[in-house]
């Protein structure tokens, strides 16, 4: 007898998105056919952009009608921008899951049924795209001092976490509704270093972390991203963590 597959647990996707109306329309085409009836909500949430965002995502709503634009009038950074996004997806769904997709298509939203599956099979709170783990990353046009500064600074995170990862910065990340309702995302930073901060304070909670392999793609979309600041801030969190700054105390701040 043929092996019935399970449906797909829910999902609801934000997608922070700053001057993105290049790339919008692709990354949310390379969705995958079959995920369309598992997902809640799509919200595309326009940080203050100075391009036409705002209007490819009006454009796309009315032939999605999971799509929904939210318009943030001010640039208010990744930190906040992801935060309001998972704030989002909890209230305004009922998923089973929630993903971030980064509005340049440099991660994979072909990737997010095997995400979901193996988040719902493995009781897995917090799973990380690694695009070191399969050792795409070099192949795929990652430069080599990026590289580099990668492996160094999950060297120490592993050390830090008591993890054995492969990358904690690629920024694919998806969460279960638990995971989203449990960790306190409001005391967590307005920077790129959001990502590693709810890795930290996800492993304090003691909640479930792994990591997947994904492609590596760099393309010509412009990074935002300050190396040297970022890699200050991920060497604070590093420490932080060692000295008890998440978990208990960050979940007292919020109280």
């Amino acid at each position: 007898m043929a092996r019935v597959s399970s449906p797909l647990p829910s999902l609801a996707i934000f997608v922070p998105a700053y001057n993105a109306a290049a790339t919008l329309p692709d990354l949310l085409a390379r969705v995958p056919a079959d995920l369309w009836p598992t997902i809640s909500a799509i919200f595309v949430i326009d940080d203050g952009s100075q391009d036409d965002t705002g209007a490819v995502a009006r454009a796309l709503a009315t032939r999605r009608p999971k799509v929904r634009l939210v318009t943030q009038p001010r640039n208010l950074g990744y930190g906040r921008t992801v935060r309001n996004g998972l704030r989002l997806c909890v209230a305004e769904t009922d998923a089973d899951a929630i993903a971030c997709l980064h509005a340049d298509g440099q991660y994979p939203p072909e990737a997010l049924p095997r995400f979901i599956s193996y988040m719902a099979e493995h009781g897995v709170d917090v799973l990380q795209g690694s695009r070191h783990k399969d050792g795409t990353a070099l192949a795929g046009g990652m430069p080599r001092y990026k590289w580099l500064a990668g492996k160094t600074l999950t060297a120490l995170e592993n050390w830090s976490f008591s993890l054995a990862m492969t990358d904690y910065h690629s920024g694919f990340i998806v969460y279960s509704r638990h995971a989203a309702e449990t960790i306190p995302f409001d005391g967590l930073s307005d920077y790129f270093d959001f990502d590693l901060e709810v890795i930290a304070t996800a492993r304090a909670l003691g909640l479930s972390l792994d990591e997947l392999g994904i492609p590596t793609h760099y393309g010509e979309v412009h990074s935002h991203l300050s190396v040297a600041r970022y890699g200050l801030r991920c060497l604070r969190v590093i420490i932080g963590y060692r000295l008890g700054r998440y978990g208990a105390r960050l979940t007292a701040n919020t109280d």
